[in-house]
C-alpha cells in the first residue's frame, strides 16, 4: 500500500513539474509540457486509474498552493482528467462467451475478456484535445472576435519571429488555420502520450491488459457523421464556426491515424513492408501533406470498409457442406 502511494505520488510529483516547466520559457519547457500527462498515464495502466487519480489530485493540489487556483483548473482539465479517464477506459474489459472448435469438432462455449476498443479510445482522445483546445481559447474571450483579437499580437510577433511578412492577408489565413493546428497538435501529443505509456508499461510487464491490435483500430460508425457535421458548421462563422473546426480537425486527424491502422494491415505480408511503412511515415513527419493521404485512406476504410475485404479475402475457403 504504501509502495503504491509512492508511485502516486512520484507521478503526480513528475507530472506536475512537467507541467510548471512552461512558467520558465525556456525552449525544453515545451516538449515537457506537452508529455507532462505521461507520468499519470503510466501510473494509470501500470497501477490502476486509482493510483493516477491520487497522483493526479496530489499534483493539482501543489500547484494551486503554489500558482494559484487557475492553474491547478488548467492541469485538472488538460492533464490529470484524460490521464486518469483514458487509463480507466484502457483498462475496461468484460467477459463474453464465445464459440471455440474442440478437438471432436464440436464447438464449445469458452469465456474471454473483451477490451475497451482502442477505436472508441482513440475517439475519446479527440473529445479530449477538442475540449482543452476550445477551454484554451475561451480563456481569451468569449466571441470570435474577442478570441481572434487576443490571438493576433502573438501571430504577428511569431511571423516577425520567422521572418514571414505580417501582412493582413497573411495574418488572416494563420488566424483561420491557429485552432485547428492547435487541436491537431493536442490530439498528437496526447495520443504519443497514451501509446508510449502503454509500450512502457507493457514492456515492464505491467500493463494491466494484453496489447492490442492497432492495426485493426476503428473508429465507430457515426464518427463520420459527426464529422459531417462539424465542416458543416464550420460555415456558420463566428465562435460556433471556431469550435466547429476544431473538433473538425481533431476527427480527421483521429481518421488519419485509421488510416495508418489500414496500412499497417493492407501491407501485410510484403517482402518491402518495412520499406512502405518506413517511408509513410518519413513523409508525414517531414513533409506533413501526405498526412492527407492517410486521411482519405482512413475515411474510405470506413465507408467501405477495405480492411474487412482484405482480412476475408485472406481467410481459407469455407469447408464442404456434406
Amino acid at each position: 500500500m504504501i509502495t503504491t502511494l509512492l508511485i502516486a505520488l512520484a507521478a503526480g510529483a513528475a507530472s506536475a513539474l512537467m507541467f510548471a516547466s512552461l512558467l520558465t520559457g525556456a525552449l525544453i519547457a515545451i516538449p515537457l509540457f506537452y508529455f507532462s500527462p505521461l507520468p499519470l498515464m503510466v501510473a494509470a495502466l501500470g497501477w490502476g486509474p486509482v493510483v493516477a487519480s491520487i497522483g493526479g489530485i496530489a499534483a493539482a493540489t501543489g500547484l494551486g498552493l503554489l500558482f494559484g487556483m487557475s492553474f491547478l483548473a488548467v492541469f485538472v482539465l488538460t492533464v490529470a482528467l484524460p490521464a486518469w479517464w483514458l487509463g480507466h477506459l484502457a483498462l475496461l474489459g468484460r467477459r463474453i462467451n464465445v464459440s471455440v472448435p474442440a478437438a471432436n469438432g464440436k464447438a464449445t462455449m469458452a469465456p474471454v475478456v473483451e477490451w475497451y476498443p482502442v477505436g472508441r479510445l482513440l475517439l475519446w482522445v479527440a473529445g479530449f484535445a477538442a475540449l482543452t483546445t476550445m477551454g484554451a481559447l475561451l480563456t481569451l474571450g468569449w466571441d470570435s472576435a474577442a478570441i481572434h483579437g487576443a490571438l493576433r499580437p502573438m501571430l504577428v510577433r511569431m511571423m516577425s519571429a520567422s521572418e514571414v511578412p505580417p501582412t493582413e492577408r497573411n495574418i488572416a489565413a494563420t488566424l483561420a488555420m491557429a485552432p485547428a493546428a492547435a487541436a491537431l497538435v493536442a490530439i498528437v501529443t496526447l495520443t504519443l502520450n497514451l501509446w508510449i505509456a502503454g509500450r512502457i508499461t507493457a514492456t515492464s510487464g505491467r500493463l494491466q491488459r494484453p496489447w492490442p491490435d492497432l492495426s485493426a483500430t476503428a473508429l465507430p460508425p457515426m464518427t463520420l457523421v459527426a464529422l459531417c457535421v462539424a465542416i458543416a458548421l464550420v460555415f456558420q462563422g463566428g465562435t460556433l464556426g471556431i469550435f466547429a473546426t476544431i473538433v473538425s480537425a481533431t476527427l480527421i486527424m483521429a481518421f488519419a491515424f485509421t488510416g495508418f491502422a489500414a496500412l499497417h494491415m493492407l501491407t501485410q505480408g510484403l517482402k518491402n513492408r518495412a520499406l512502405w511503412l518506413g517511408s509513410a511515415y518519413a513523409l508525414v513527419t517531414f513533409l506533413v501533406w501526405p498526412i492527407f493521404a492517410l486521411v482519405v485512406l482512413g475515411l474510405a476504410d470506413a465507408l467501405f470498409g477495405i480492411r474487412e475485404r482484405f482480412r476475408l479475402r485472406g481467410l481459407p475457403p469455407p469447408p464442404p457442406v456434406a
